[in-house]
């Protein structure tokens, strides 16, 4: 026998109602559920989805905001054995085309419209939806068979989730256990797809697996059924889901769900519900210390949560947070959607350099290695490289991309993370960003992140991003793209002159473009790709005009 006893997803919420049944589990908006209401709930998801023609093995596309039927559903799809695809609710039709093509998969449930945005217009702009009956058969998806919606009317050619509820409650409790025995926890769980700060995204597998990742955390991290989640984060996106809907269900934990990130909104619910946990990325940690700072609330409940903070433009962000934020002890870690969350988690007791300043260190199961991304040699404590990582929870493959599978592995099995990372002395890890994040300034390797976090100390930038651009003499050279504080007023020179005489010269920006907002994608991070692209259309138009 192995030594951790396998479990599987669609079993959590059973198992946690049998202990904890009427202990609150989950709250959205004002609906409020304990654990034995979101097991039943799970089950009747469950149902509709087998009368829906769900079949075990099917992949199920599930294109949600967040919300309590978001958790159902999923959980739902997981006791069957269906294979769950979320899709990000960000994703026009583009997007959507291509995932449900990609991910083979045979039933995409989504909304009819939610808030601006009309999913199900969306979906009739991809796929050919039937005149009449239910049966989708258009050749561009030959595998797709169903779109579910979820809204108070029917539409035509699809089916109307409320309306699957009556031929559900005759499906025999037997029927769905012998469904959910039948599950194999090595099985393939669900695909996730990675942000797609670049080119189309790729869809990471994952088993079952997974539960142990989140249970090793929380022992870690202490979490428990005192704790109280504010989970803000997109239940799509591999950090809501696995620090929020399992963490929950693992635990005992009470999840708050919010349709998005609001500041106000999040501290407001911390006073209210008495938050323990909450988690996030730069943006949350930047945002809910300003809101806190303008408008104080009673946070005094805040214990802990995973705030990444390894880069050095997160240090004053962290920083910042630790202070605003206060009793919360944050913790810092690294991740990544095809290795799973906390592959490397700081401490409780960590002091506030490490909460700020590193990634945490290598977590149970899990063996980490910086390497030379031109020769393969491992590097020393001190010396950046290319960050490598093996473990129990990587992914078993991109699906469908052979070639794109191969290449991110080693010969000797380590996945390669495209990251860049340094060892500290004491055997902390330290993520320093994106290796193609790089600049290369003639002949000089430059990490935009210095830049970037010197020009964040400057009262009047709210918000910064480092680029290269293409130069026939240097190779790259620096552009900075700078969102200014709100109400102040810097140019170009005078942010160019901020950094001369405080970093080499070849690292101060010949560019400066101000920006109102940044591209972002869903969990919080600059899409760099973007502004690379818009810096050489930008530029260059100058340079032809001048």
């Amino acid at each position: 026998m192995d030594w951790y006893r396998k479990r599987r997803l669609g079993d959590l919420a059973a198992e946690m109602a049998e202990r904890l049944p009427n202990a609150e589990a989950l709250v959205f908006n004002d609906r409020r559920y304990s654990f034995a209401e979101v097991a039943a709930r799970i089950d009747d998801a469950a149902k509709r989805l087998m009368v829906a023609g769900v079949g075990h093995g099917d992949h199920v596309a599930l294109w949600l905001n967040n919300c309590d039927d978001w958790i159902f559903i999923a959980f739902g799809a997981f006791k069957i054995g269906a294979v769950l695809v979320p899709v990000n609710t960000r994703f026009r039709a583009r997007d959507l085309a291509y995932v449900l093509k990609q991910s083979d998969s045979r039933v995409l449930i989504t909304h009819d419209r939610s808030g601006p945005v009309a999913y199900l217009d969306l979906v009739r702009e991809v796929a050919a939806l039937p005149p009449s009956g239910t049966e989708v058969r258009d050749g561009n998806f030959p595998v797709l068979r169903r779109v579910i919606v979820l809204d108070a009317a029917p539409h035509p050619g699809t089916i109307h989730w409320a309306q699957l509820a009556a031929a559900a409650e005759g499906v025999a409790d037997h029927a769905l256990a012998a469904r959910s025995r039948a599950v194999d926890p090595d099985a393939p769980a669900f695909i996730m797809y990675t942000s797609g700060t670049t080119g189309f995204p790729k869809g990471v597998l994952h088993s079952h697996i997974l539960i142990r990742n989140v249970e090793e955390r929380a022992f870690r991290m202490a979490i428990g059924r005192a704790d109280v989640i504010l989970n803000y984060l997109p239940l799509f996106h591999a950090f809501g889901f696995s620090e929020g809907a399992m963490m929950s269900l693992v635990t005992g934990a009470r999840q708050i769900v919010t349709r998005a990130f609001d500041p106000d909104e999040s501290l407001d619910l911390i006073q209210r519900e008495r938050a323990t946990v909450i988690h996030g990325f730069e943006a949350h940690m930047k945002g809910l210390a300003e809101a806190q700072e303008a408008q104080p609330r009673d946070i005094s409940s805040l214990r802990t949560g995973v705030f990444a903070a390894g880069m050095q433009s997160a240090t004053p962000v962290a920083r910042r947070g630790a202070r605003a934020l206060a009793p919360l002890k944050n913790l810092s870690g690294y991740g990544m959607t095809e290795c799973w969350i906390g592959v490397a988690l700081g401490g409780l007791d960590d002091d506030m350099a490490h909460r700020c300043e590193t990634s945490g260190y290598p977590a149970p199961g899990y063996e980490l290695r910086v390497v030379d991304p031109g020769t393969g040699a491992v590097l020393p404590a001190g010396v950046q490289g290319e960050l490598q990582v093996r473990g129990y929870s990587i992914m078993r493959e991109y699906y469908k991309k052979p070639e794109e599978t191969a290449a991110t592995f080693t010969e000797d099995g380590w996945l390669r993370t495209g990251d860049t990372a340094v060892w500290l002395a004491d055997g902390y890890i330290r993520f320093l960003g994106r290796t193609n994040d790089m600049l290369k300034v003639g002949g000089e390797n430059v990490d935009p992140m210095e830049t970037e976090c010197l020009l964040l100390e400057h009262p009047l930038i709210h918000q910064v991003a480092v680029v290269g651009l293409p130069d026939a003499r240097l190779s790259e050279v620096p552009v900075a793209y700078v969102e200014r504080a709100p109400g102040a007023h810097i140019d170009g020179d005078a942010v160019i002159a901020y950094c001369r005489g405080k970093v080499a010269s070849f690292k101060v920006p010949r560019h400066v473009i101000f920006v109102d907002a940044f591209p972002m994608t869903e969990s919080g991070k600059i899409r760099k790709a973007e502004l690379r692209r818009d810096a050489q259309r930008r530029l260059e138009t100058q340079q032809l005009k001048s």
